[in-house]
């Protein structure tokens, strides 16, 4: 087991706690940073699993192949939300605002935007706002429920992305709600950005942090579209109460889970199947299949040799041997 360097003090803590009760004959802690994890993996071990981002996954697979090592990549994406009229934007706006500021946004199944119709996208940002309120207070810097950013990189990288101050016609949109950061605290408040462009850099990398965009789409059609005109995300989230809708984004969306008016719901339960395809990840775990991709069935065969049965399928081949080669094959 490798935890990772950007969380020491978890990292330490798992080491001491897996040394104290669990047998350390049976698993291992290693602590450290990339020269570990590289000397980690020219290991010939029988399973690499790797969580993180796209770009160290990359780095594991190719490592991997040297030894031909079977690999399950959870990593992350852009997933998206839809939301259209058929839906109450109260309930809605919270369940997004749930699923998007826990841990800060720190989650790879986190609503990274929002794709809204028309007639409920300005509104609907409005509300995930007052949902803001509602979670974390007038302040949510002063609330014991709200998550800081994990270190200074990540930091400076989320605040990049924020609409510069004062630029009416910035690509990351407006400022709905939020938008304050305190670089000491690595604090960035819960933010709704509206009216992003597509090009905007917010919209051109994973988020993994508390900046929400919310994009107008005319339908489901073309919200579709969008999201299958960019890399493959974890999951994808659907605020819709037409059947018609749903089955669309079940059939065209080719996302690791499609999750009906509940963002992490997968994530959070124990029995379901867990993973991405492409750039997020291959290979899923959780429940059963958890167990599944660290085993190997192997088939185990036996035949008795008396009777020796055998002898009848045995060359040379005459055409009655072939005959009854033919129904064997079609019998086992």
């Amino acid at each position: 087991l490798k935890p990772s360097e950007l969380s020491p003090h978890i990292s330490h803590l798992t080491a001491e706690l897996i040394e104290r009760y669990m047998d350390t004959s049976a698993i291992a802690v290693v602590e450290g940073g990339p020269e570990e994890t590289t000397d980690l993996l020219s290991e010939p071990f029988d399973h690499i699993f790797y969580t993180g981002g796209g770009r160290v996954g990359r780095i594991v697979m190719k490592a991997a192949s040297e030894n031909l090592t079977p690999v399950t990549l959870e990593l992350g994406g852009k997933s998206p939300c839809f939301v259209d009229g058929t839906v109450p934007l109260a309930a809605t706006a919270r369940r997004i605002a749930w699923g998007k500021f826990t841990n800060a946004g720190q989650t790879c199944v986190a609503p990274d935007y929002v794709l809204a119709t028309p007639d409920v996208a300005q509104v609907l940002a409005e509300r995930i706002a007052l949902a803001v309120t509602e979670f974390y207070g007038e302040d949510p810097q002063a609330s014991h429920s709200f998550a800081r950013i994990i270190n200074e990189r990540h930091f400076d990288r989320l605040s990049r992305l924020l609409p510069q101050e004062g630029d009416a016609d910035d690509p990351a949109g407006q400022i709905v709600c939020g938008g304050q950061t305190d670089r000491a605290d690595r604090y960035i408040a819960p933010t709704v950005l509206f009216g992003t462009s597509p090009d905007a850099p917010v919209m051109g990398e994973e988020i993994f942090g508390p900046i929400l965009p919310v994009i107008v789409v005319q339908d489901a059609r073309e919200a579709i579209e969008f999201i299958n005109a960019r890399s493959r995300p974890l999951a994808a989230y659907v605020f819709s109460r037409n059947l018609k809708t749903r089955g669309v984004f079940e059939r065209d969306v080719n996302a690791g889970a499609i999750g009906y008016s509940l963002p992490l719901g997968h994530l959070i339960s124990s029995r379901l199947p867990f993973g991405g395809t492409g750039e997020s990840g291959m290979g899923a775990y959780h429940g059963k299949e958890g167990f599944r991709v660290f085993s190997h069935k192997k088939t185990v065969i036996s035949k008795p040799l008396f009777p020796d049965t055998l002898q009848f399928i045995y060359p040379p081949f005459n055409d009655l041997r072939q005959k009854l080669i033919a129904i064997i094959g079609k019998l086992v």
